[in-house]
């Protein structure tokens, strides 16, 4: 009997890359996106590559009790790996940024994926079996100037995935948190002012080689996952330098990555689909 994999954000980026290292070690899929029409090319494309059975959610995970909804048409299967992969950012002073927006992002990456990882968690831990990945980013480990909520929700995700790991040692369930820096996806060239590439362009993760050590980490049970050596060093800079200087770079990349003929105070870009 084949293993079952769920994975939310799967049409693209980050997740669409760790849904392939899952069929290509014989599990069936449950992707959940919002994009239906390319859901349903991923599911064609697998389905036609791969002797594996692939369902498909359409929802909005940012929409009210969407955890619930996918949680319903799921639970009658023993999940083996969840991957929380779904997510979007909003770029702009906070003071200016869309509300409708920013609401919605919060919920996707704090509520939705608390929820639905409480959901199935509790199925996992009566099995005895079960891992979880969550998609933070190193966003996680530092304040955002001019990506506020992105970057708090990302800490967020950090700090929930440590402590749940921590409780569930034991149980046969372990829970990983992949926190990737710049990586090339379809997020980049939104958050970029609409070019296709970052205008800093150094130190910009192949999605494949991120999704690869996310994976390896999930399958070893480590609890933080940090690709790239660089990054790593990245994620410490909290300890050895001033927070204040630590705000003043964060704002620094932030400015030149998004540069626009527009004052911050006029800018605002929703971003979608990937991490950063």
């Amino acid at each position: 009997m084949s293993q079952l994999a769920v994975v939310t954000g799967a049409a693209s980026g980050l997740g669409y890359e760790l849904m392939l290292l899952l069929v290509a070690d014989h599990y069936d899929l449950v992707l959940i996106d919002v994009d239906e029409k390319k859901l349903n090319e991923v599911k064609s494309e697998i389905e036609t590559k791969y002797d594996c059975k692939v369902s498909i959610i359409v929802t909005d995970l940012s929409d009210l009790n969407s955890a619930t909804v996918v949680y319903d048409q799921i639970k009658n299967r023993k999940i083996d790996i969840l991957i929380n992969n779904a997510g979007f950012g909003v770029f702009g002073s906070f003071i200016n940024t869309s509300w409708e927006k920013e609401s919605r992002m919060l919920h996707l990456h704090i509520l939705t994926v608390t929820h639905l990882t409480k959901l199935v968690l509790q199925d996992m831990v009566s099995h005895n079996s079960g891992k979880i990945l969550n998609v933070s980013s190193l966003a996680a480990f530092m304040p955002g100037p001019m990506m506020a909520l992105y970057y708090a929700s990302k800490s967020y995700l950090l700090s929930f995935s440590e402590a749940i790991a921590n409780e569930l040692k034991g149980t046969g369930v372990s829970v990983t948190v992949l926190c990737p820096g710049q990586t090339n996806t379809g997020f980049q060239k939104v958050v970029s002012n609409a070019t296709s590439e970052n205008k800093i362009s150094f130190n910009i993760a192949c999605p494949k080689q991120v999704a690869a050590y996310g994976y390896k980490a999930l399958l070893q049970g480590k609890v933080i996952a940090v690709p790239g050596f660089f990054n790593k060093f990245l994620s410490n800079l909290p300890r050895v330098l001033t927070r204040n200087r630590v705000r003043t770079i964060v704002r620094s990349i932030q400015n030149k990555n998004r540069e626009t003929d527009c004052p911050d105070h006029l800018i605002e870009k929703s971003l979608s689909s990937g991490k950063i």
